[in-house]
């Protein structure tokens, strides 16, 4: 089963059984470390963000699965309903959100000045008409409060075909606008060419 007008989604067939995967977790686990160390952007000293895209994904759902000892079909397709809203349709770009905090007194000072900070989130082009992001609508709910934020979101940004030029022409700033974390992060050359394979997945 796929979600409905994703036409990315993971199926069953995307998903190696516990002992095909065991056999090659860590070459597979290697390229995915080295994957997601051109998808991770760092906005300040406590928020980091990862782009997700198909193969990042395929991975969660993998190592939960393991993790879980996951061996039914429907065990599997339920954790796939949850993960596949996470990958990015062309157009879009899809991130986790990071509030990376150690220590008890770091969460009980940060979390609730940090309220709202989802709703923060802008990539900034050449050319002005910043994008901000958006939520991911299927698990907002779960994770919006009105006190204290979660320490994980999960966002998407929609760009326009004149704004994925732009983005491509750079340069590209990630910018967190919340009155209490004012930070920006300029988007390496490696992280941009990155992410316009998600945008542009007809010219990878």
């Amino acid at each position: 089963m796929t979600v409905p007008g994703r036409s990315r989604a993971l199926t069953l067939e995307d998903i190696d059984d516990l002992r095909a995967y065991e056999r090659g977790r860590a070459e597979y686990r290697r390229r995915i470390i080295e994957l997601k160390a051109r998808r991770r952007v760092t906005v300040g000293p406590i928020v980091s963000f990862v782009f997700e895209n198909r193969e990042t994904v395929r991975s969660q759902v993998q190592e939960m699965a393991r993790a879980e000892r996951m061996v039914t079909d429907e065990q599997i397709q339920a954790e796939l309903d949850v993960y596949n809203a996470l990958i990015p349709e062309p157009g879009e770009l899809s991130a986790t959100m990071f509030i990376e905090l150690t220590g008890e007194h770091a969460l009980r000072n940060w979390l609730p000045r940090l309220v709202g900070i989802e709703d923060a989130v802008v990539l900034e082009l050449p050319g002005g008409d910043p994008v901000r992001a958006v939520p991911e609508a299927a698990h907002a709910d779960a994770l919006t409060r009105t006190e204290v934020t979660a320490s994980v979101h999960y966002v998407r940004f929609t760009l326009t075909p004149d704004q994925i030029d732009r983005f491509e022409a750079g340069p590209v700033a990630l910018v967190i606008d919340h009155p209490e974390y004012g930070e920006r992060a300029d988007l390496g050359a490696e992280t941009r060419r990155e992410l316009l394979a998600d945008l542009r997945p007809d010219r990878a």
